[in-house]
């Protein structure tokens, strides 16, 4: 299957895993059209104080693949970590609606990046690959009414920066610069092409 110009080629044995929980990255990989496991990182996520955003996301992808590849050495594993930045502020997940609230009005208005380290890591021959995409994202100008209604049509705890590009998204977003698949939490554009060049794959 295509990926912009690069094609995806297959992993024998089915051999290529996913080491993520997320439904969103989950339906985004298969639409590259490789079959894949998927195995749950147990990790602790780094915040990210006094580091960048692409610094958070390539650790916490690389320690997502590794926790999952220790236990699979002969798989091809993929760990991915989402940061959304403004400026030198970096927003997770909120743990409350509140949170979530308090993030979008930070936002709102403001032209923010949204950053996805993605960590290729297979232990049984010693390779490794670590990227970061990063895409602008504008918001609308949002009144304290706009955002409660959108944060009342999505479960925003679970996303960083409480909010889903792919849910409502136009209720926010002015413009967008860069992959839209990277804001939903993997680039699948770059993630083809690194794919497509591994060592082993098959046609």
């Amino acid at each position: 299957m295509k990926s912009g110009s690069s094609t995806v080629r297959s992993f024998p044995d089915a051999r290529l895993v996913l080491a993520s929980a997320s439904p969103r990255r989950r339906e985004l990989l298969a639409q590259l059209g490789v079959e894949f496991a998927v195995i749950e990182a147990a990790v602790e996520e780094h915040t990210g104080e006094q580091l960048t955003a692409r610094e958070v996301g390539l650790l916490n992808a690389h320690h997502k693949a590794r926790a999952v590849a220790k236990q699979h050495a002969d798989c091809l594993v993929i760990g991915a970590d989402t940061v959304v930045c403004l400026g030198a502020r970096l927003f997770g997940k909120p743990g409350t609606i509140t949170e979530a609230e308090a993030m979008l009005a930070a936002l709102a208005g403001r032209t923010h990046h949204v950053v996805t380290g993605v960590c290729l890591l297979e232990l049984r021959h010693h390779r490794e690959r670590l990227f970061a995409e990063t895409s602008a994202v504008t918001f609308r100008e949002l009144d304290r009414p706009a955002i409660r209604r959108y944060l009342a049509r999505i479960n925003p705890l679970d996303k960083a920066g409480g909010y889903a590009i792919q849910e409502y998204g136009t209720d926010l977003i002015s413009n967008l610069s860069g992959s839209f698949s990277n804001v939903m939490g993997l680039p699948l554009e770059r993630l083809g092409a690194e794919l497509g060049a591994w060592p082993g794959t098959t046609t």
